[in-house]
């Protein structure tokens, strides 16, 4: 098994997990970092964002509720050690409402995001509003020294306001 399909297959099985445990309150699954890219690495965390309705308050709280789905991936996930996978999960937590109200997160899944499930397309429409805000501001995102960056207006001066 190649390594993209070995995080092909953990993908299958956390949004199985998803489902199971979020059932109706699910709303979107996306990937993202080097795994959403598609250029994992046999240490490569698995970014993943979860918007779902109701979620406890507090970040601690989120991650206390998503424990359930890890242990029950923990035995699966230590299979492909003996492959050389040494991979976690790194949820970020959003409700539809906090995803609406955007993140510098989702400037980067723009382009390096998949999303894996969404239902009436929220995440996908989404960052395709954002996308055109981005075009409608000429913003740019650049290679720095060895990460990207976003350029949001060329003209920038400190002070003023961008509204994405």
């Amino acid at each position: 098994m190649t390594i993209k399909e070995i995080f092909g297959e953990i993908e299958k099985r956390l949004l199985r997990e998803l489902v199971n445990y979020y059932g109706n309150r699910l709303a979107s699954v996306a990937i993202f970092g080097s795994v959403g890219r598609g250029t994992p690495t046999y240490q490569s965390d698995i970014d993943v964002l979860i918007i779902a309705e109701n979620l406890p308050k507090g970040r601690l709280r989120r991650v206390e509720e998503f424990q359930k789905i890890e242990e029950r991936l923990e035995p699966f996930l230590k299979e492909f050690e003996k492959e050389g996978v040494l991979t976690y999960l790194s949820p970020v937590f959003k409700t539809p409402e906090e995803a609406l109200g955007g993140s510098f997160l989702f400037l980067d899944m723009i382009d390096d995001a998949r999303i894996l499930y969404d239902r009436d397309d929220f995440f996908k429409n989404l960052l395709e509003r954002l996308k055109m805000r981005l075009s409608e501001l000429k913003a740019k995102r650049v290679w720095r020294g060895s990460t990207w960056h976003w350029v949001l207006k060329e003209d920038y001066k400190p002070g003023d306001t961008i509204e994405i």
